[in-house]
């Protein structure tokens, strides 16, 4: 067996969100933890998000009244899914996620607030996505690693993670590679992978999802698949590799998000010649593949002043005001001329809409009583991009890795974009925020897991 430079209980790989909440729930349940980060300063996929996880039952939703459970949570992730979600791992985030966000409030110190500005839509019952009001995903990471110092958990940053030193189910430790080309072999209890998915292997996103081939990659560039691909060579089984978060709203060029309230509130999609061409409320991650298939893979979002000031609260629109990515269009022609439309097809498109205003368009579409957007409109232009995957390591409800055999391996833990999600198959499966909610309570899950794992009784 290897010889280690040292050795901790409990190594966790990976900066994010999920390897940060699994070095706190480590630490919380007795156990000494390293964390080791790739990058320079801990940013990830994270960084890159709203900061918004999904959570079912929390003492903020108990608050202001809203009725939700994780029954509630686990019926809506088995009803996106088409029934195709691993129940066990689905179970253990529904069960879980309220508890992981009521223990980060309360004994974390992250000051999350339910927002009621995101309607329940998307797959969603209820309302149930919670962030930090005014701050994203990068101020998540800051504090999260604030948190990490404050309790003395050790960080070891710029060491990627190279091979895993294990012998049949038992992982021994790890070494890791420097900037400098420079390996260090450090031995561990317990073995937690939290070092993202897989967005930006090209070669691994043409296998697994060829459909997602050509879309923009927005996520963080050291999502190679490094662990999932370690895992695998040590008999790990993959699940759901055709997994992954698509948007199809991604300004351009300015790669900002257009919050998906904005939709929600009555917006609409319109192409380059004019026309509707998706139930714009339908599916947030399918919407991608329709308007990839648009002429130069771009569409319009339609919206107006009084769409704009319900999401006006998010970072989002706020960067898209600031960069100039918002124009307007006082009336059909500058609208058609701005789009490269014929102003008499964009008038039928809209005279459509205002007729259809309370009842189900011929996309089915319900408005209810939502109403299309009036002039002055608001216009952004947008392409179609791949976020995040979400499939990876087959793991339990407990976090553990499984072996193609089905047999678990006693001390190798994955979680956040290294780890098999909740969102099915496919991209079609996907619930908003569930990325974050899933990475945040595996992250726990998996930290507590490991701990035990470390510390025999």
């Amino acid at each position: 067996m290897r010889e280690f430079e040292f050795a901790v209980p409990v190594v966790v790989v990976g900066g994010g969100a999920c390897g940060a909440v699994a070095a706190l729930a480590a630490d919380a349940a007795g156990a000494e933890v390293l964390l080791i980060e790739q990058d320079a300063k801990p940013t990830g996929t994270t960084a890159m998000s709203q900061g918004l996880m999904c959570a079912a039952g929390t003492a903020q939703q108990a608050l202001l009244g809203i009725d939700d459970s994780a029954d509630q949570l686990f019926a809506d992730i088995v009803a996106k899914t088409r029934g195709q979600t691993d129940p066990a791992i689905a179970r253990a985030i529904a069960d879980g996620s309220g508890p992981c966000l009521d223990w980060l409030s309360a004994d974390i110190g992250y000051p999350f607030e339910l927002d009621l500005g995101f309607r329940a839509a998307y797959g969603h019952s209820r309302q149930r996505l919670h962030g930090w009001p005014g701050h994203g995903g990068a101020d998540m990471v800051q504090f999260l690693h604030q948190k990490l110092a404050e309790r003395g958990i050790d960080v070891l940053m710029q060491a990627r993670l190279v091979e895993i030193i294990a012998d049949g189910d038992i992982v021994y430790g790890i070494i890791v590679e420097r900037p400098d080309g420079a390996r260090e072999a450090i031995g561990c209890g317990a073995l937690i992978l939290a070092c993202g998915g897989f967005a930006a292997n090209h070669a691994m996103v043409s296998a697994h999802m060829p459909e997602a081939a050509t879309a923009r990659h927005n996520g963080h560039e050291g999502n190679r698949g490094d662990g999932i691909r370690l895992g695998a060579d040590l008999g790990a089984a993959l699940a759901d590799m055709g997994s992954y978060q698509g948007y199809a709203m991604l300004a351009d060029p300015h790669g900002i998000t257009v919050p998906p309230g904005i939709l929600v509130e009555g917006g609409v999609l319109l192409n380059s010649a004019g026309r509707r061409f998706v139930d714009e409320v339908d599916d947030i991650a399918g919407m991608v593949h329709p308007v990839m298939a648009q002429p130069g893979g771009t569409a319009w979002v339609v919206f107006d002043a009084a769409i704009e000031a319900l999401c006006a609260y998010t970072l989002e629109v706020q960067a898209l005001r600031d960069t100039g990515a918002i124009r307007g269009a006082e009336n059909v022609g500058t609208l058609a001329t701005m789009i490269g439309a014929d102003p008499a097809v964009v008038a039928r498109t809209l005279a459509e809409l205002e007729a259809r205003a309370g009842a189900t368009d011929s996309f089915g579409r319900v408005w209810g009583k939502d109403r299309p957007p009036q002039f002055p409109l608001h216009v952004i232009k947008v392409c179609g991009a791949i976020y995040h995957t979400q499939g990876g390591l087959m793991i339990d409800g407990e976090a553990r890795v499984v072996r193609t055999d089905g047999s678990r391996f006693a001390n190798l833990f994955a979680g956040g974009g290294s780890a098999r999600g909740v969102s099915g198959p496919s991209y079609w499966g996907y619930l908003p925020a569930m990325g974050l909610g899933s990475a945040i309570t595996l992250g726990r899950i998996a930290g507590m897991s490991a701990a035990r794992a470390a510390m025999p009784t």
